[in-house]
């Protein structure tokens, strides 16, 4: 009985934990990039923790990001291709989204 009590909070706790990175995603991230993309999910492009993954551990992980929205591309995720600036972000908007999926390697 304690086992099942434990799992069901542990199991509460990570949908908290996903609720909360889902929340703290910039709005016109939402509006721009969720279209295509998720959090967890791949949709028509791959989800934003697999980006992140991709990317952890390296230093410049931000400013590619930027530049890879910016210039869009497949970038090796064999999914298609992203447009340049996404669905019309600008600059301020793309290094928002940059810096908040590099956060989530962490």
């Amino acid at each position: 009985m304690k086992s099942i009590i434990v799992s069901m909070i542990a199991a509460a706790g990570l949908m908290v934990t996903g609720s909360v990175m889902a929340a703290d995603m910039p709005a016109d991230g939402k509006a721009k990039c969720g279209a295509c993309h998720a959090l967890d999910k791949k949709g028509v492009g791959p989800a934003f923790k697999d980006i992140a993954a991709k990317y952890k551990g390296n230093k410049d992980a931000v400013s590619t990001l930027t530049a890879n929205i910016t210039k869009g591309g497949a970038f090796g995720w064999k999914m298609g291709s992203m447009p340049a600036k996404g669905m019309g972000a600008n600059d301020a908007q793309i290094k928002a989204m940059a810096e908040w999926i590099a956060g989530l390697a962490n």
